[in-house]
């Protein structure tokens, strides 16, 4: 599923990918929830949303000429990004 609920529509053949997922909606949950301004508990959430990501982009199963396998990592490659810049702005002096 989607963080808006909806299925993204990626047919992983080893389902590495629904697996994981539901820990990254969870994840992008818990940093949507965080207060705005540059938050802790959003940066702790963003380092493990990275994590989570990143068992998708290390696949040993992936297929370049797989248009799942290319959807999978084009948003596991956009949410890790996403999720850098979160835990950057966490690493901002509040003013």
């Amino acid at each position: 599923m989607s963080t808006a609920g909806r299925p993204t529509g990626v047919c992983c053949p080893i389902d590495l990918f629904s697996t994981q997922e539901a820990e990254v909606a969870r994840l992008t949950a818990a940093i949507n929830q965080a207060p705005k301004q540059p938050h802790p508990g959003a940066a702790a959430a963003a380092q493990e949303l990275i994590a989570a990501v990143d068992v998708l982009l290390a696949c040993e199963q992936y297929d370049k000429h797989s248009p799942d396998c290319r959807l999978c990592y084009q948003f596991s490659e956009l949410r890790r990004q996403t999720a850098s810049l979160v835990v950057k702005a966490g690493r901002l002096p509040r003013s």
